[in-house]
């Protein structure tokens, strides 16, 4: 009886020493009550959180290069990844629409703004300006010249991925065009570069437990709890509304694929965590993109899907953009008619997809979507910045699910999802003959499939955990036949 007493501890103490989830839910905990208790050492924490970004953006560019370069090649067809870009596409704007529309009719039916009878003359609109930088979104014609790289270095050097993307796409064909005859070597090259990054990941995610308690002790430090009382009704409709779309989300998810919502949201628990603690979704996309291989859907739909949703799928922002809009007509007292909140919608659409790397991006959507209607004046989007910081977890969460959702969602109308892995994996089953321990290069020889040749990497599996379940998965060379019992068609 003392030993089973004694036993608590020791597998408590184990979980914090090897559990991710536990150490960043812990440091999100104490960046609370630093952040409640001593505001102004709470303030001065935020180095902390911004420090780690940085070094995660810093291997976001070279590994979706080495994803979407590798999953081209093992494709061996360019116009499959074509379809998988316009399906995507096609996904993100169906689903960007009902996150619009969602918060326009929750807007009208909760009226979080009613009575508050604001008059906008008081409001600073230098407030908004110094948010935004005075700066501007890109317009439609800029936004698609913006995405085409000038500098293959500056690609990367400025961390865009839609450059990057476009980059990679190209190499990917050119590998394709000369075939494995004449540059035999390149493909393994920039799969050991795509080893390199995930470790180098493995190695910063021990930092994530600090970077939460940074993160979160500055964000309560510097904007205390008060929001809370003052804008409750917008808080609680805004991340009211998040959930209801996150169950349509798992409802389709459930029709299109037979998947579970609920149980990707348990596999991938550490990182939304991460994500939720940090209050940036980039942090967790090298590891998402581990996770989603690992869960059974091809490298190409995965290297293509997922960055490129970062700019044109943001769910999350799209219901924070809606529901704002119709809090400030409300706050000031102007009636939108139901011509001017499709005008809403309609603007929303287009801004929402250049918001990505803009500072204060949601502001200048807001700004552009009041010069539309004509009748908000600009100002009164200053209502806004007491609160937006604290409608950051709920944009980042809504965004990655959101993405998830549309790799799981495209990678099974494209026949690019391997469905019986996935349902072991969020079943928390090791994946189909996962027991198999051939090395990749024997695997390529032996002609092995994806299933037949799915190891435990320890490169890439999570340092913390070593959960075979969250491995990277292998795909098989461009010279071996895919599987055809294995993949959905």
């Amino acid at each position: 009886m003392p030993h089973a007493t004694g036993s608590f501890p020791r597998r408590a103490g184990r979980s914090l020493r090897t559990s991710l989830f536990a150490q960043v839910l812990i440091a999100l905990v104490l960046g609370v009550l630093v952040g409640r208790l001593w505001p102004q050492a709470g303030s001065s924490l935020q180095p902390l959180g911004d420090g780690f970004v940085r070094l995660i953006k810093a291997m976001i560019a070279p590994l979706v290069f080495c994803v979407v370069v590798a999953g081209i090649t093992k494709a061996g067809d360019l116009k499959s990844f074509g379809r998988i870009g316009v399906k995507a596409l096609i996904w993100f704007e169906v689903a960007t629409g009902i996150a619009l529309v969602v918060g326009l009719l929750a807007g009208n039916v909760f009226a979080p703004g009613a009575g508050m009878h604001i008059d906008p003359a008081s409001l600073d609109k230098g407030a908004v300006d110094a948010k935004t930088g005075s700066g501007q979104l890109p317009s439609a014609a800029h936004f698609v010249l913006e995405s085409l790289p000038d500098s293959a270095v500056g690609a990367f050097a400025e961390n865009s991925l839609l450059q990057v993307l476009v980059l990679a796409c190209l190499v990917g064909a050119a590998l394709l065009h000369l075939g494995q005859k004449k540059v035999p070597q390149i493909l393994p090259l920039i799969e050991q570069a795509q080893d390199v990054v995930f470790t180098v990941v493995g190695f910063l995610m021990k930092l994530a437990p600090l970077a939460v308690f940074g993160a979160t002790a500055h964000l309560v430090g510097e904007y205390g709890l008060g929001a809370m009382s003052t804008y409750g009704k917008l808080i609680a409709v805004c991340y009211g509304v998040a959930l209801a779309f996150l169950v349509l989300l798992g409802c389709a998810l459930k029709a299109v694929t037979g998947l579970s919502l609920w149980k990707f949201v348990r596999y991938t628990r550490e990182e939304l965590l991460l994500a939720l603690g940090t209050g940036s979704s980039e942090t967790v996309m090298p590891r998402m993109m581990q996770k989603l291989r690992a869960a059974g859907c091809r490298d190409d739909a995965v290297g293509l899907v997922l960055p490129t949703g970062y700019s044109f799928n943001l769910d999350g922002a799209s219901i924070y953009l809606s529901l704002g809009t119709l809090f400030i007509a409300q706050a000031i007292g102007v009636d939108l008619s139901p011509g001017q909140q499709i005008t809403v919608v309609l603007v929303l659409m287009l801004t929402s997809k250049g918001m990505a790397g803009v500072p204060g991006s949601a502001f200048l959507a807001l700004s552009a979507t009041a010069s539309a209607l004509g009748v908000i004046p600009a100002g009164a989007v200053a209502l806004l910045l007491g609160v937006d910081r604290i409608m950051d977890s709920m944009r980042v969460t809504t965004n990655l699910l959101g993405n998830c959702v549309a790799v799981f969602a495209v990678s099974r109308w494209e026949g690019a999802l391997d469905r019986v892995t996935a349902k072991k994996v969020l079943n928390g089953e090791p994946p189909v003959a996962a027991q198999t321990s051939l090395p990749r290069e024997q695997a390529r020889a032996a002609g092995t499939t994806t299933a037949d040749a799915a190891t435990t990497d320890p490169a890439t599996a999570d340092p913390a955990t070593a959960d075979p379940a969250t491995s990277r998965e292998t795909s098989p060379g461009p010279g071996t036949a895919a599987s055809a019992t294995t993949r959905d068609t």
